[in-house]
């Protein structure tokens, strides 16, 4: 009955979060109708691409549990879908070679992803080994990829093109699939909860740094 009630909870926080990665597109869209020279600035993409890495990977391990975690699966498979989409506009905004990799990397993978759902059963162990694999190299480059944010928005004194309501959205996920791997056994629910907690660890810091530019603009107007 928990296991149901706080799966629901987490399936919805999920969307919430799809919807923040949304409003991130949202805002380049928007941007680009503006005219803004920059409609991606700030962005990093090494950020973005470990966000898809993330989602992906939490969609992949879902899908080879036995019975597969419908809670799980769908919604990342969704967020995945979004994110991927802020890449290609990263890519087709700055046309740099790593843009590129990413966005065609991460096609492909989505491509393989859905392609892994018509996979035979026997290649149920080596695919969760894989997804489990993929779980904690997405929670090492979380931490990685949002430093290089936050050095991003340091050195720039400002926040860009980022969108603060996605990294809300994204925490309250984080912490909805921290209180449902909570009910899983821990040998099925520990991956969850590494990447889970890595990435609420990294939003907070990024809603601090909202705050930190927009105490820095404050000073300096009051300076000047």
């Amino acid at each position: 009955m928990l296991y149901t009630l706080l799966g629901s909870i987490n399936a919805a926080l999920i969307m919430m979060s799809a919807y923040g990665v949304l409003l991130q597109l949202k805002s380049i869209y928007d941007r680009q109708v503006n005219h803004k020279d920059n409609p991606t600035a700030v962005l990093s993409v090494n950020q973005f691409t470990v966000s898809f890495i993330a989602y992906f990977s939490f969609y992949l391990y879902a899908i080879f549990i036995e019975p597969i975690n419908h809670f799980l699966a769908w919604p990342r498979l969704l967020a995945s879908v979004l994110t991927w989409l802020i890449l290609v506009e990263i890519y087709r905004d700055r046309q740099t070679r790593y843009s590129k990799v990413s966005s065609l990397l991460g096609g492909f993978f989505l491509c393989g992803g859905l392609l892994a759902l018509t996979s035979n059963v026997t290649f149920i162990d080596e695919g969760r080994r894989l997804s489990t694999c993929l779980i904690i190299v997405a929670s090492l480059l979380i931490a990685q990829g949002y430093t290089h944010q936050f050095i991003q928005i340091i050195k720039s004194r400002s926040t860009g093109a980022i969108n603060l309501k996605m990294s809300q959205y994204i925490l309250l996920m984080d912490i909805s699939t921290i209180a449902f791997a909570l009910t899983m056994p821990l040998i099925q629910g520990w991956p969850f909860l590494v990447l889970a907690c890595t990435s609420a660890v990294t939003k907070l810091v990024m809603m601090y740094l909202f705050y930190w530019v927009k105490q820095f603009s404050a000073n300096n107007q009051k300076t000047n």
